[in-house]
């Protein structure tokens, strides 16, 4: 049995920062912005109430409506996340306890912008040995709060969102799949957690932000991805244009455009909403996959193209049948 999508569902916050927004922060303006990335705006959570469990659990109640399960049928949740709001307990423990979910193992995953590719590749392995047979699986962010407000390099880049898919073992789906991770670049794009300070040591206590070398992830994303693919399509005996649609994380709208023209395949086959939503790590496919399922253009049977790449540097991919 294999994973197939049976139900989406997103979340974005009602405030909406656009780029004129953030050159009031720091020193930049719309045409710098969208020049270089294709982002006019990104939506950043406005209260304390709407964090990241908040924005999760909104997504997962859009994603079982639209499936047609109740909670009490989900036998796995997994959210990806690098900005859950507590350590512990888990934000799918949350999400969980929220729904009703009361049947459901629960734990979440964190591989940055390959968080929701690690997530559905996990749960079709658990799918394909016997072990389950519903999943939930979410992508959240709320990047605002690691973000540093004062550096523009990485400030304008990120937005807040979620989103989430209800998955069930099937004959047909997923077709095939693969992840990676290469820590010998981790530090091109982190975050460090705290530091320790027990009665042994003394560390400085300021929190850390996020750090990216947009130029390294730029040109990771634009190799790994192609590369990815052709051996996705080797391995299921497909051709590119067997493909219907390439769902990529939406990082930036130059790295889509330079896999596209690498690829030798057009623009109106790589759907994005990065220059509204901005680069949502972990949420941004499932978001993505939201607006397309729900706007008619995924067709039963479509075959899509799904990559996640970033922090780590860890990458996942996969080829499914809607």
């Amino acid at each position: 049995m294999r994973l197939k999508i049976i139900g989406t569902g997103s979340y974005l916050p009602e405030k909406i920062a656009t780029n004129d927004h953030m050159a009031q922060l720091v020193e930049t303006n719309d045409e710098w912005i969208s020049t270089r990335t294709g982002i006019k705006q990104r939506h950043l959570v406005s209260s304390l109430e709407e964090n990241t469990t908040y924005m999760a659990i909104q997504a997962a109640k859009k994603a079982l409506a639209d499936s047609g399960l109740q909670a009490e049928d989900i036998d796995v949740i997994l959210v990806a996340t690098v900005s859950s709001d507590y350590v512990t307990p888990s934000t799918a423990c949350m999400v969980q306890k929220e729904l009703g979910a009361s049947h459901a193992v629960s734990f979440d995953i964190n591989a940055a912008c390959a968080g929701f590719l690690f997530g559905l590749n996990t749960v079709d392995a658990y799918f394909r040995c016997g072990v389950y047979q519903t999943a939930l699986i979410i992508g959240v962010e709320t990047l605002s709060k690691i973000v540093d407000w004062s550096d523009r390099s990485t400030c304008v880049l990120f937005g807040d969102g979620a989103g989430a898919v209800i998955a069930k073992a099937d004959e047909s789906g997923m077709i095939a799949c693969l992840q990676g991770s290469d820590g010998t670049h981790a530090e091109v794009l982190s975050c460090k957690a705290r530091s320790n300070n027990n009665p042994y040591i003394s560390t400085d206590k300021n929190l850390d932000y996020v750090f990216m070398n947009g130029q390294e992830v730029f040109k990771f994303a634009v190799r790994k991805v192609p590369e990815c693919l052709n051996l996705l399509l080797e391995q299921a005996n497909l051709t590119l244009e067997d493909v219907d649609y390439y769902l990529l994380h939406q990082a930036n709208y130059r790295i889509l455009t330079s896999i596209a023209k690498k690829l030798h395949l057009p623009m109106d086959k790589f759907p994005s909403n990065v220059d509204r939503c901005g680069n949502t790590s972990a949420a941004s496919i499932p978001i993505l996959l939201d607006e397309l399922n729900h706007e008619g253009v995924l067709k039963e049977g479509s075959i899509l193209f799904l990559s996640g790449f970033g922090a780590g540097l860890t990458w996942g991919a996969a080829l499914l049948k809607w």
